[in-house]
């Protein structure tokens, strides 16, 4: 699936992902490829991303929303 993570000032990634985990303002939650539509709001924490290669990156965020469409989660964040 193709993720995007964009603060107001740039892009801090995009690319394909295999998994997402995020930190949602009722608690972690993931995103794997097929997922059904959703928004969620997202609150201070640190967003996990595995790539097609298993290796994995983080990103720490101050809140924010996400959303999952269509094979495509873009992330909004603070």
């Amino acid at each position: 699936m193709k993720l995007e993570i964009r603060t107001p000032d740039k892009s801090v990634f995009s690319g394909e992902v295999t998994l997402v985990q995020m930190p949602g303002i009722d608690g972690l939650f993931e995103i794997l490829d097929h997922h059904a539509p959703l928004v969620a709001a997202l609150q201070k924490g640190r967003i996990k991303i595995e790539d097609t290669a298993k290796q994995q990156q983080f990103f720490d965020i101050n809140g924010g929303v996400a959303e999952v469409l269509d094979g495509n989660v873009l992330v909004l964040a603070e």
